[in-house]
């Protein structure tokens, strides 16, 4: 027996071949269909985070995992947050074009405001809640596009490998881990 992604990848290569060399339209013929698995991730603990926060060297990126994490975000709506997108007075956070193209609202929590707030002070930028770093942060302000998300990414691996953290997580665990360490730190 196959495994499942050989199974996925035979599938996709007929529907292709269907439809672009025979150009004819696929019909859902009920062929075997491999079982939709879901993993949940590890969790890091409250420690855990808090090292990885205190490890973190770039203020940027230091802020950025404290947002995502405390507010449960995922990789992408963290990079996309703008300035307009924060809500103090209801505290809560307009994500925009989340999973599905949906907009949702998550609730922010006071430790996550003031610790944006501080960040906004030392790169002022009128849109971007995470500018990128190309100018550095005295001239965040001037950039046209927020953090990279290659580097973010860089850096998160960085920092889990200083730390020696084997868990098998999600450094960007979205809504599923909804937040264990937010309502911890408020």
């Amino acid at each position: 027996m196959p495994s499942w992604s050989t199974v996925k990848l035979d599938l996709y290569g007929l529907k292709f071949f269907y439809a672009r060399v025979l150009n004819k339209t696929w019909e859902d013929i009920p062929l075997i269909k491999p079982p939709r698995t879901s993993r949940i991730p590890d969790i890091l603990s409250i420690e855990q985070l808090n090292r990885l926060f205190a490890e973190t060297n770039k203020l940027s990126y230091k802020v950025f995992f404290f947002t995502t994490y405390s507010m449960g975000l995922r990789l992408g709506e963290g990079i996309r947050l703008t300035v307009g997108d924060i809500d103090s007075v209801n505290m809560r956070v307009h994500i925009r074009d989340a999973k599905g193209n949906k907009d949702r609202l998550v609730p922010l929590p006071e430790n996550t405001l003031r610790v944006l707030r501080n960040f906004w002070q030392v790169h002022k930028h009128p849109h971007f809640l995470f500018p990128s770093r190309k100018r550095g942060l005295n001239n965040a302000h001037l950039v046209q596009q927020p953090l990279d998300r290659g580097g973010i990414q860089t850096a998160m691996k960085a920092v889990v490998r200083q730390l020696g953290i084997k868990k098998n997580f999600m450094p960007f665990p979205a809504a599923q881990l909804c937040n264990a360490y937010a309502g911890s730190r408020r």
